[in-house]
């Protein structure tokens, strides 16, 4: 399992974010100070108030509006779930902070939660899954740039 823990300003608005994404709360580890996102069997974020967050570290505790700490990817199983899921983010509070990456074999969009951390919704295709995205490109065509950031 995997456990990523964010800050939040607002731990009510930030539940509310997170299942407006289709997540579940976990009640019993879910209290004033944090709550638990669920996203699938393996996958939860710790939604923690500055206060209990910063009993983890000695660090000071970034704001996500001003600096990038880290980029959350998720996989969904198509183009079409990408956009519902980030839709519903920007729905409920979110930001699109820049505009649709389609690489021909991916697809992805990013999302910023209201407290600025950073997420990418993403979609690759079956075969360039499997077999590397130039495997996809000779079949299909180039498209865009077939490996991001070259």
């Amino acid at each position: 399992m995997i456990f990523v823990n964010v800050t939040t300003t607002d731990l009510e608005r930030s539940k509310a974010f997170y299942t407006a994404l289709g997540c579940a709360i976990n009640p019993m580890f879910t209290d004033e100070n944090a709550a638990c996102v669920v996203w699938d069997e393996n996958t939860n974020f710790m939604v923690l108030t500055h206060g209990h967050f910063s009993q983890f570290t000695d660090k000071q505790i970034a704001d996500p509006h001003a600096v990038a700490q880290v980029l959350l990817s998720f996989s969904r199983d198509s183009r079409e779930h990408v956009d519902k899921t980030v839709d519903a983010g920007v729905a409920a509070g979110g930001r699109e902070p820049r505009p649709a990456q389609d690489h021909g074999f991916m697809y992805g969009r990013s999302l910023e939660d209201p407290d600025g951390n950073l997420l990418e919704f993403l979609h690759m295709e079956p075969q360039a899954a499997e077999q590397g995205p130039e495997a996809y490109v000779a079949e299909h065509g180039a498209g865009p740039d077939p490996v991001p950031g070259r």
